[in-house]
């Protein structure tokens, strides 16, 4: 199973970026993860088929449009023998 992990910079935090970002995980189906950073960034790691990724991580370049924007998007991808259950928000 291939991973993704995307560090994203910009105006992200208090703009509803973490719900935008949850939001695609569950409905492409994905496990993973979003949080904020304490640098004002937001990281998310997913697990899925390699094209559901491609698709999340393309939504996640973009952004949840009107609110706040995505200066810079760093992307690594790996494999992974984990995929967890669920898409959530964590600390």
């Amino acid at each position: 199973m291939r991973a993704v992990r995307v560090l994203v910079s910009g105006w992200v935090q208090g703009v509803g970026f973490r719900a935008f970002v949850l939001q695609h995980g569950r409905d492409l189906g994905l496990g993973g993860w979003v949080r904020n950073l304490s640098d004002g960034g937001v990281e998310t790691e997913a697990a899925g088929p390699e094209p559901l990724l491609q698709q999340f991580v393309e939504a996640v370049r973009e952004g949840p449009g009107g609110r706040g924007w995505v200066r810079e998007v760093s992307v690594s991808w790996f494999d992974t023998a984990e995929v967890p259950p669920e898409f959530h928000i964590t600390r």
